[in-house]
C-alpha cells in the first residue's frame, strides 16, 4: 500500500483545512488508517486514527472535538477535517496506515504500529 497525502497549506488560526490521503494498492476492512504530525524540532505525534471496517475513530486530546477522521471506502482515501485552528497544530501531517489482521483491532497512537506512510503535507497556522 502506498499513501499519498495533500491538502496542507497556510491559515489563520481559527480557520478551516482539510487533509486527503490517498491509498493505491488494496485496503481491506482489517486496516487502520491514521494520521501523525510532527512540528519542526519535535517528536512525530498521535493525531487521529479510524478502523476501516467500521469507522471507529481515536483521536488525541489536544485535536479532539476540532479535527474530524473520516474515510471513503470506495476510494480508498481517508481524510482530516481540521477545525479551529491553532498556531500550535502547525505541523507536517502525514497519514499512516497498519494491517491488523482482524475486523475488530483496537486503534492505536503508537506510530511503530503503523507500516505505511506517505509523505508529509505541511500545515502552518498563523497567529
Amino acid at each position: 500500500v502506498q499513501l499519498q497525502a495533500s491538502g496542507g497549506g497556510l491559515v489563520q488560526a481559527g480557520g478551516s483545512l482539510s487533509l486527503s490521503c490517498a491509498a493505491s494498492g488494496r485496503v481491506d476492512s482489517k486496516y487502520h488508517m491514521a494520521w501523525f504530525r510532527q512540528a519542526p524540532g519535535k517528536e512525530r505525534d498521535f493525531v487521529a486514527a479510524i478502523r476501516w471496517s467500521d469507522g471507529t475513530t481515536y483521536y488525541a486530546d489536544s485535536v479532539k472535538g476540532r479535527f474530524t477522521i473520516s474515510r471513503d471506502n470506495a476510494n480508498n482515501a481517508v481524510y482530516l477535517q481540521m477545525n479551529g485552528l491553532k498556531p500550535e497544530d502547525t505541523a507536517l501531517y502525514y497519514c499512516a496506515g497498519r494491517w491488523t489482521g482482524s475486523l475488530r483491532a483496537t486503534l492505536t497512537k503508537e506510530a511503530n504500529a503503523y507500516r505505511y506512510w506517505g509523505q508529509g503535507t505541511l500545515v502552518t497556522v498563523s497567529s
